[in-house]
């Protein structure tokens, strides 16, 4: 356990996923459909969160990954609206990162969730394209603007008419689960929902 338990309880918890028309949905309205989305907690510069996900994304400590997953995972078998989920989709990483990091953190996120609420793990729908730059360095305005084509659909009829989770570790802007959602509608899903381990205020 990377965390006491009084420290656990002590993280800035948001509580998105149980309310409706939280910020993380509000920031999808008129942009892509989605369905239900929520984050675990808010991250901040120079805080334990991102202490946290710096030893998750850097540090090889997978069991922060899991830790934040069982937390979202309890948080969203609390709620009916997110019963009716088919699959969990973790955001892909480029094959690259994948060499040098050993593990996608997303996926370790939704191992976690998967720990506590049993649904399965699909992860070669989406593919990440390997064009793409590195978010981290950019402002709000260059990640919005490079929303397209940054994934690559494979096996689309995995996701006919499912309702899908996508899982994520950090919602910034929220143009890398766009253009995910984007790429996702290509197959027809029935609905697709979002949870993130933090919300970067």
């Amino acid at each position: 356990m990377p965390l006491c338990n009084q420290c656990i309880l002590d993280l800035p918890f948001t509580d998105f996923f149980s309310i409706h028309e939280n910020p993380i949905e509000k920031i999808f309205w008129g942009r892509v459909p989605v369905q239900s989305a929520g984050a675990l907690l808010f991250f901040t510069k120079d805080s334990l969160v991102q202490t946290l996900m710096t030893q998750l994304k850097y540090h090889h400590n997978k069991k922060v990954g899991i830790l934040f997953g069982q937390l979202m995972g309890q948080a969203i078998t609390a709620e009916k609206k997110f019963e009716q989920i088919d699959l969990l989709i973790p955001i892909p990483i480029l094959p690259s990162k994948m060499n040098s990091r050993g593990y996608n953190q997303s996926q370790v996120v939704a191992l976690g969730i998967q720990q506590v609420w049993n649904r399965p793990i699909m992860q070669d729908v989406l593919i990440k394209k390997n064009w793409s730059d590195s978010q981290t360095k950019k402002d709000r305005t260059a990640r919005l603007q490079q929303v397209p084509d940054l994934f690559i659909l494979n096996h689309p009829n995995r996701i006919e008419g499912k309702n899908i989770l996508l899982v994520d570790d950090v919602l910034t802007t929220g143009a890398t689960l766009e253009a995910a959602i984007e790429t996702l509608m290509a197959g027809s899903p029935a609905s697709v929902s979002i949870a993130v381990a933090a919300y970067t205020l």
